[in-house]
């Protein structure tokens, strides 16, 4: 990882879940961050996803 991206990867961006009540599982957000989100059945797996997503 370059210094550039591993500086953005440790900001502290607010991370918004929200429970897909039509689909089930959850989505997960980063409101500073547009277009930045990810899906999963599971909370655990979400963090790890959101980690994906933030660095993509």
């Amino acid at each position: 990882m370059n210094q550039e991206l591993n500086y953005y990867m440790n900001l502290a961006y607010r991370m918004e879940i929200v429970e897909d009540k039509d689909e089930g599982g959850y989505v997960l957000s980063y409101p500073d961050l547009p277009g930045c989100m990810t899906c999963s059945e599971s909370l655990d797996d979400l963090l790890e996803l959101a980690k994906d997503a933030k660095e993509t």
